[in-house]
């Protein structure tokens, strides 16, 4: 074996470099807005922050790419967002009107999703003539009116003209799914001969194809280079500093619960990163991070703060390691921590340096 270099190194405690690449989230927006017809709107999904890489941020240059119809799960977030793009755009609450919310959805013009018939009352006596939507639930059995629901109260809500008439699917990632079909079905069997626009696809929807489009798509995951978009270029990268590195001499254990002994003479750097940054703990000996095109394994527990990576085949010690570059994706990540790229992206915490490239922002 080649010898390594010299230890330890040391350094200050540093913190990571989370790299948000505004550029490609548009260009996801405009490849999953070119999917469908022209007749066909394509909204945008920014809940949870922007799926954690901040919601203003993401709507302002979505708007700005022509994007006019943003969701998000809450009142508050769509307070947030109204903040940060202005008039104009609708901003649609997917958890519709709740109790306390009057007062945001008024004064911030906020579009809620009404889900039952209590919603439908509470909206049309606190906010007459304030506009809404109605979803359906098709399926999921989440969130939505159920068909005998729906069929009691259509003719009175529909004789206010809501703003959009929606359903989601709950098996879109698969696309042999039998699910689909049978939800596709069920909203047209709820929907047909409305006046109404109609959404039924997030990201999966749309690439379903064409019967499952509508007149409105929402594009969520796929905006922000996740499955099931594979052409999805990627937004996120993730650099950690290195704090230090050993060497740990065969037979010794490194990290809580000495999960991991070393079976040759090896050298762990620790890096400064861990469950509280987002790093989950079910990614303990199973993730990897990279040094260029170099995989490096994350070996023994991850910890709150820091995590332990064998860097002994690089034979050289860089100042930080990557866990989310062109060499590993959210999704890929996430396969490593038994989760989806989902959780991995709005998980991300709050202690990394943010850097935005591009989107004029």
């Amino acid at each position: 074996m080649t010898p390594p270099p010299p230890l330890p190194k040391t350094a200050a405690m540093g913190t990571a470099t989370l790299t948000i690449d505004l550029d490609a989230l548009v260009a996801n927006w405009r490849a999953l807005d070119a999917a469908s017809a022209g007749s066909v709107m394509t909204g945008a999904v920014v809940k949870a922050d922007g799926y954690g890489l901040d919601a203003g941020r993401v709507a302002t240059v979505l708007a700005a790419a022509g994007a006019r119809q943003f969701f998000v799960a809450a009142a508050e977030e769509g307070v947030a967002v109204r903040q940060a793009i202005g008039p104009g755009p609708a901003i649609n609450v997917f958890s519709g009107h709740m109790p306390g919310d009057t007062a945001m959805i008024e004064q911030a013009r906020l579009t809620p999703m009404i889900n039952s018939t209590d919603q439908l009352t509470r909206h049309f006596e606190a906010l007459t003539g304030h506009p809404f939507g109605v979803q359906l639930d098709t399926g999921m059995n989440r969130l939505g009116m159920e068909a005998d629901e729906w069929f009691a109260v259509a003719e009175i809500a529909l004789s206010q003209r809501p703003k959009l008439v929606m359903s989601h699917l709950a098996c879109a990632d698969d696309p042999e799914h039998p699910e689909n079909a049978a939800q596709l079905k069920e909203f047209q069997r709820l929907t047909d001969g409305i006046s109404v626009p109609r959404s039924l696809s997030a990201t999966g929807g749309i690439l379903l194809g064409r019967d499952y489009h509508f007149n409105l798509t929402r594009p969520g995951i796929g905006l922000y280079g996740g499955l099931p978009f594979e052409a999805a270029r990627q937004v996120v990268r993730l650099s950690i500093p290195v704090v230090q590195a050993r060497m740990v001499l065969p037979g010794e254990t490194v990290g809580y619960s000495c999960t991991w002994t070393a079976e040759r003479e090896s050298v762990v750097a620790t890096v400064a990163a861990g469950y509280a940054d987002g790093l989950i703990r079910a990614m303990s000996d199973r993730a990897q991070l990279w040094h260029g095109p170099e995989p490096c394994p994350l070996i023994g527990r991850v910890s709150m703060d820091l995590i332990t990576v064998d860097i002994t085949d690089l034979n050289v010690v860089p100042d930080a390691l990557d866990i989310l570059c062109p060499a590993q994706s959210v999704d890929t990540l996430a396969d490593a921590a038994g989760t989806i790229g989902y959780e991995i992206l709005t998980s991300l915490g709050g202690r990394y340096a943010r850097t935005y490239l591009g989107g004029a922002v």
